[in-house]
């Protein structure tokens, strides 16, 4: 959902997960508008129940699923932390030879710039005065 703030003027997204945690805290707390922080001037900006449900039609069913999504993750995560073992030769390689750095790659723009002849000062340089404006009669 796309905002602008009512007080500085900046542009700024609610997500579609902040949105249905909006509407689901709203739902629960009997409340008509959910205050949205700039990430400008941090001032909070009123929108109500009816704008974000408007922007959001099935946000029933996509509470459900974010509600179901982290049970599911949670069991397969601890079996994927398992430790997998090294080949034989790479920890002694490690040791052996320590990584280099690499040099710092110099860009053309910082090559061109160097070689670019200066440009003389603004000091030596005349401005040309505007001609004052005829008045009509």
């Amino acid at each position: 959902m796309n905002l602008r703030c009512i007080y500085c003027q900046t542009p700024f997204t609610l997500s579609r997960a902040e949105m249905v945690a909006a509407i689901q805290h709203m739902t629960e707390k009997n409340m008509n508008h959910y205050d949205a922080h700039c990430p400008r001037c941090r001032r909070a900006n009123s929108i109500s129940r009816q704008r974000m449900e408007l922007f959001f039609p099935n946000w029933q069913e996509a509470a459900k699923q974010a509600a179901a999504a982290p049970r599911a993750e949670a069991e397969p995560a601890s079996a994927s932390m398992k430790t997998v073992p090294l080949p034989k030769g790479a920890k002694e390689a490690a040791k052996i030879a320590p990584a280099k750095k690499p040099a710092p790659k110099k860009t053309a723009a910082k090559s061109a710039a160097k070689s670019a002849p200066k440009k003389p000062s603004a000091a030596g340089k005349t401005t040309a005065k505007k001609a004052p404006a005829k008045k009509k009669k």
